[in-house]
């Protein structure tokens, strides 16, 4: 379960920089998530180091950020709201339960499944919501307390500061790599701001703004134990468990599909069992300290591989690098300019989305590109889950109904005048109507024969089709027989009993492939 990792040197080195680096842009993200689920600032802070530090240790993909997610919060709001963060905490103890389960269950693996539009969309989908939610910081709160958009030499300012962290990063890579572009751009930005006195936002305005605190600060103390103070009953279970089911399925989505982003981009593979299990005793963990728990962070991710982390070790000196932050280096921190963080997050907006999406339009099946489409908009319109779930359905009634359309058959007179239908194509639930159409029982001989050496019997509805044609022919006086069944179809129709009484044809010397690895 749990491995000691070689280092070298440079891996040392670029992990330990790029984990700082993710260690400054999840300040903000932390802070405003734990206020999107209506909970303390240090709730989310907490909840950052805690699920960043336990999930770089233990689950399943070195290299992957998480923390603090904005998908996961907006299921608690509604929860805190009504009952409480106690109760919150209740619930991300039960959902860590689940997805630890998940892990052992070996469900991770069903991750495979998800088909590359559907990847796609969920890609470009989180790209345009983590753009959208930088949009917030070009808001200020006027003389009147109302929340206006920056105008003017404000504006100037946040969009030259924003500028100038998008170009480093960009540029600073084809001179050297030795530090990760994004850290530079961070503390060059933060150097100029506060050497030439710009007036303009930092992270400790955005706090203050957030919690209408003008004293709040993001120094805190180390988090401590405590269970959940809700009575353990049937209530509380009742209460709890439907947001735990939602909180650890969409945990486990967008972390697993997190993980296969990152797979895809570092050519190596990650495992999903693994994950479902770091992720579900991270949330445990968060539930018994006070923290509102989390999930694989797609932005943070980036980061930290575009600046060079790839192992384990980038993900735990974020984590532990965020904790002396809050207990040593606040007020640095707070100095940093937001708009240095959005330069960093505009540039993680445009390495994420896949804007290959526009070129293959016309290159890739109509139903391909409007899975891609549907999933994106679903994900900014509601939550990833959703667009996920609903992508993927589509994608199994669309893969039906076009396997559906390659059934039919061809037929000739045997020999012993017995009519053969050789059936083409699979018969599963979406075929059965379209092959019952194939048959003559009024027109064909006392024997019929159906030849399934180039099909097969997938499900339940396939048999009762079956059985629906053999009584149709059995009305009439008629026999049928079923040849070149595959030893899976003859086991499928075997097993459903006297559901169907047909000949099989026993046939020594016709060979089938079957699913059976060697």
């Amino acid at each position: 379960m749990f491995e000691f990792p070689t280092f070298s040197h440079r891996s040392v080195k670029n992990d330990v920089l790029s984990g700082l680096t993710v260690a400054l842009a999840l300040v903000p993200e932390a802070v405003a998530f734990a206020f999107v689920a209506g909970v303390d600032p240090m709730v989310g802070l907490y909840a950052a180091f805690m699920v960043g530090l336990i999930t770089a240790v233990f689950g399943g993909r070195p290299g992957m950020i998480s923390g603090a997610t904005g998908a996961m919060a907006v299921v608690m709001v509604s929860l805190v709201a009504q009952h409480g963060v106690q109760y919150l905490f209740a619930a991300v103890l039960l959902a860590g339960i689940l997805q630890v389960l998940a892990g052992i269950l070996k469900l991770g693996k069903f991750i495979r499944m998800v088909p590359h539009p559907v990847m796609i969309g969920f890609v470009n989908g989180l790209a345009i919501v983590i753009f959208l939610a930088q949009l917030g910081q070009f808001k200020i709160q006027d003389t009147a307390g109302s929340i206006v958009w920056m105008t003017g030499t404000p504006l100037l300012i946040m969009l030259g500061l924003i500028a100038a962290t998008m170009i480093i990063i960009h540029f600073l890579p084809k001179f050297t790599t030795a530090v990760p572009s994004s850290l530079v751009a961070i503390l060059t930005v933060t150097a100029l701001v506060h050497g030439f006195n710009l007036d303009t936002r930092t992270v400790i305005d955005f706090v203050r703004s957030m919690s209408g605190n003008d004293a709040a600060s993001l120094a805190g103390s180390l988090p401590t134990f405590a269970m959940p103070n809700v009575s353990f009953s049937l209530e509380t279970l009742s209460i709890i468990l439907p947001y735990s089911l939602i909180l650890a399925a969409v945990g486990l989505i967008e972390s697993l599909l997190t993980l296969t982003v990152i797979d895809e981009m570092t050519q190596t593979r990650g495992n999903g069992n693994r994950e479902c299990i770091g992720q579900g005793v991270a949330n445990i963990s968060c539930s018994m300290f006070g923290a509102m728990g989390g999930c694989a962070m797609i932005g943070q991710s980036m980061i930290n591989i575009n600046s060079g982390g790839r192992g384990r070790l980038s993900g735990i000196t974020a984590a532990v690098a965020l904790l002396a932050f809050i207990l040593f280096g606040a007020n640095f921190i707070e100095m940093i300019p937001l708009a240095a963080l959005v330069g960093v997050m505009f540039m993680v907006v445009i390495g994420t989305f896949e804007w290959a999406t526009f070129k293959i339009a016309r290159k890739v099946p109509k139903h391909d590109f409007f899975t891609i489409i549907l999933v994106t908009v679903i994900t900014v319109a509601t939550d990833l889950a959703m667009a996920v779930l609903i992508g993927v359905i589509y994608s199994a009634l669309v893969f039906a109904w076009e396997h559906a359309k390659q059934i039919y058959a061809s037929s000739h007179i045997d020999a012993h005048g017995r009519k053969v239908y050789q059936i083409h194509g699979p018969l599963f639930f979406g075929s059965v109507s379209h092959f019952l159409s194939l048959f003559e029982p009024k027109n064909d001989p006392n024997s019929v024969i159906i030849d399934f050496a180039h099909s097969r019997v997938t499900d339940h509805s396939a048999i009762e089709a079956i059985d629906t044609i053999a009584e149709r022919y059995a009305g009439m006086g008629k026999t049928l027989h079923l040849r070149h069944l595959s030893p899976d179809c003859r086991k499928l129709v075997k097993k459903a009993g006297n559901l169907i009484e047909i000949n099989i044809i026993e046939d020594p010397t016709y060979k089938v492939a079957t699913d059976t690895l060697g």
